[in-house]
Order: C-alpha cells, then structure tokens, then sequence
C-alpha cells in the first residue's frame, strides 16, 4: 500500500518505513463497507457523520493491516469492535471536556454490564451498550469459554483504569511516569489487542505459552510502541489543550523536562523499544521453534505462535501510518481543535 500522506521529520522513523513492510488484509474493501453499515445500523454514529468521517478515520485500515492472517468473519468482529473502541473513547472524552460525572458513571455500570451478559443487552437504549453487546457476542462465538472469561477479564480492567482516567482529567492529577505507564498498559488495552491475536490465529494458546517471558515481552513491546507513539504524535495538541494523561506531560511535570526535551526522550522511548522488540521477535520465534515436538498438536500451536508473532510485527507499520493517514489526528484541518468533527455531541446528551 502506498503512502498517502508525508511524515513530518520530527514524527518520522525510518526504521519503520524501512524494516516493517506494511501489508493490508486482502478483505479489507469489504471490512470498510461493512463496518460502515455496522456504525450505522448501531447508531453508533449518525449518517452524516459516517458519509463524511468514516472512511477518513481508516480505523479498518488499522485492523487490516495487524490481524492479516484473520479469517473475514474474525477479522470483521474485530474491526467492528475496534471502531466501536473509538466511539466509546470519544465518549468518554467529552463526558470529561463537559464535566458529566453522573453520565460516566452510568456509562461504566453499563459496559460492565454488557460485558458480562452480551445477550441482555443487545437491544438496549444507549446505541454505545447495545454495541458492545453485539461485538462481544460475536468475538465470544471463535474460542472457549475460558478465552471469553479472559478477554471479559481484561476489558473490565480497561473500563476501570478509563475510570481512573476520567477521575484524574476532571482533577487536574498528572500521574507519575510510573503510574501513567501502567495506566497506559490499560487504557490502550494492550492485552485485549494481544487477546484478538488468538482468534485471528484460529488458535487458543495454553497459558503456559501466552506467559511464558519470550512471548509476552514481545507482545508487550509491540503494544508499548503504539501507545508511546501515539503520546509523542499528540504531545503539543494535549499540552495546549492542558491535558494531564500523556508520557511527555508526566515527563514534563515531574521530571522537569521542556516540551522540547519531553518529545526527545519519548522518541528516545520509542527507537529503544522498536529495537528491543526486533530482539524479542527473534527470541519468540525461536520459542515457537521449540513448541513442534513431532506431534501434529505441538506442530499446529508452533504454526500459531509464529503467525500471531507475524502479527505483532505487522502492528508496528499499522499503527505508524495510521497516525499518519487518519482524519482522528488531522487536528490543524479542524475547524474547532477542541471538538472534533466526527463526534456526535448531541446523541452523548450534551444539547
């Protein structure tokens, strides 16, 4: 796939550009059509919006080119619940940018709710809820019962630390370095992307292989990429929007480092681990090697494990040109830097 727009120098890593080939899912037209319909027929986001954003969001273009050996119907729900992660987060900003506590709490409860029990809520009032119903449902129907217990697991986690988020943005409380990159870890739901790699994969791992040191760090570090990389593209929006949840900023404000120096040590961050993750790529491999033990079982999870280690490699490129091509950061061509254009105000219940 080609470039569709230049990178500015100071975003601009060669080593991506040149070491991370980037590939799109042969299904992706059709994933765009159809997680187009799937916004609209959710209400999820009104027709206008979705005739004149979504295609530009390219928030299957994200999916399509991570999960690329999906089947369509995995990589669908995926995408699907993706684009539904991008409404659900521009919710949740603007139910702090307009001080609405009592709707985000009624919001969580809900979420939480669905996540548990999917079928109770497909059809409920708040287009948000029933959204999550109906994806979850359909990411619940590839593995186990355990798998679904884990990924439930993990995104109640990811409820509670947006939680903390709100509490500490509606505060004016800028986390430690510390804490912001475990709260990080959350808010990204580095684990649930790292989950998604399984059904993608046509294969539940045993625990034994998901935790052991050589596969975790490298997904660890794949996921660490993108949520640094997404601090170091939004640093001067969020200063001057006084954010307080971004590396630079905890960077900034306890460390007491310029902006100027704050985006150095991010990019720093970012070079390390992109490094690091090309160390643990091999080592991962080398695991997976290990796992075929002459017995069809061991020779089908080595197969798994080296397609879902692909697959973070592939996560490095995607969200790098992501950033790059998506109308969520094209914030100079925004007519109200502090509003995006693609968020529907009134269906959140501000007007």
């Amino acid at each position: 796939m080609t470039r569709v727009v230049a990178v500015p120098p100071a975003l601009s890593l060669p080593v991506i550009e040149a070491a991370f080939p980037r590939r799109l899912h042969p299904y992706w037209p059709r994933l765009q059509e159809k997680t187009r319909s799937w916004l609209l027929e959710k209400r999820l986001m009104p027709a206008d919006t979705v005739e004149e954003h979504a295609d530009g969001l390219r928030y299957t273009d994200l999916m399509a080119g991570y999960y690329l050996d999906a089947p369509d119907d995995v990589l669908q729900a995926i995408a699907d619940y993706s684009a539904w992660f991008f409404v659900w987060d521009d919710r949740h900003d603007r139910d702090v940018v307009h001080r609405r506590p009592a709707a985000w709490r009624r919001l969580r409860g809900r979420l939480h709710a669905a996540l548990d029990s999917p079928q109770t809520h497909l059809y409920h009032a708040d287009p948000l809820v029933a959204g999550l119903a109906d994806s979850v449902m359909r990411l619940y129907s590839f593995l186990s019962e355990k798998w679904n217990d884990r990924f439930a697991r993990h995104f109640h986690a990811v409820i509670e630390a947006y939680d903390r988020e709100f509490r500490n943005r509606t505060s004016g409380v800028v986390p430690t370095v510390d804490a912001y990159l475990e709260l990080r870890r959350l808010t990204f739901a580095h684990w649930i992307w790292t989950d998604l790699l399984e059904p993608s994969a046509g294969h539940e791992l045993p625990d034994a292989v998901r935790k052991h040191p050589a596969y975790r760090r490298a997904a660890l570090l794949s996921q660490e990429f993108a949520a640094w990389y997404n601090d170091l593209c939004s640093l001067p929006k969020e200063i001057a929007g006084k954010e307080v949840h971004n590396l630079g900023i905890s960077l900034i404000h306890h460390r007491g480092l310029t902006p100027e120096q704050a985006a150095e040590e991010v990019r720093r961050r970012i070079e390390e681990c992109i490094s690091d993750f090309l160390v643990a790529e091999k080592e991962a491999l080398r695991f997976a090697s290990t796992l075929a033990d002459g017995t069809v079982q061991g020779s089908e999870l080595s197969a798994a494990v080296k397609r879902i280690v692909g697959n973070m490699r592939n996560w490095f490129s995607t969200v790098y040109w992501f950033h790059h091509e998506s109308g969520r950061y094209m914030v100079d061509h925004w007519d109200d830097r502090s509003t995006p254009p693609y968020v529907d105000n009134q269906a959140a219940g501000e007007k």
